[in-house]
């Protein structure tokens, strides 16, 4: 497994070793022994989710105040691209966002820890995302965070899709701007 740290040096991307030919690939998704000594981290999932959506889907920017998720992120089918963007207020990079693209041919990971806001666009037709918290959801302490909040200035590659406007929820339409999020210290 390779780990590349990004411009947020707690936000990884991971990419598994994948073995393939003619018929096939293989790819070891998650081995907590091999992520721990990989990474340096010792965190324990405690959920898994699966979402379907379909092109032009902008999920995000969530996050929970209280019982942080951190979250391991990967597309089974299609293509997105991912966000995290640092909220915590005593971080030097607070503010700041950091992007890939996560697709089924690249089987790439991003590791996005507690404490930052998490989004995806979905760029093929469909895709079929998966990822691992560390806790369990819980709706009381969710927040959102705008996805096209010019504080943060996401770089969401709409055009480059052919993607006019994103599709969102109406939770996501009324996310706040970073300024009037409740956020971590």
């Amino acid at each position: 497994m390779k780990v590349t740290p990004t411009a947020i040096p707690d936000v990884l991307v991971i990419e598994p070793k994948v073995f393939g030919d003619a018929r096939g690939f293989f790819l070891e998704s998650f081995n907590q022994q091999a992520f721990n000594q990989a990474t340096g981290l010792d965190v324990q999932f405690v959920q898994d989710n699966h979402s379907r959506s379909a092109k032009g889907v902008l999920r995000g920017l969530h996050y929970q105040v209280r019982q942080p998720q951190g979250k391991l992120v990967r597309v089974v089918r299609g293509a997105v691209f991912d966000v995290a963007v640092d909220i915590r207020r005593g971080s030097p990079t607070f503010g700041q966002w950091v992007g890939a693209e996560l697709t089924e041919d690249n089987h790439k990971q991003f590791w996005i820890p507690p404490g930052l806001a998490h989004g995806f666009l979905v760029l093929s037709d469909a895709a079929d995302f998966l990822y691992k918290t560390t806790d369990y959801y819980a709706p009381q302490h969710e927040q959102c965070i705008a996805w096209n909040d010019p504080a943060i200035g996401i770089d969401w590659p709409l055009a480059l899709h052919g993607i006019a406007q994103p599709r969102l929820s109406a939770k996501d339409g009324a996310g706040l701007s970073l300024a009037q999020a409740r956020t971590s210290d």
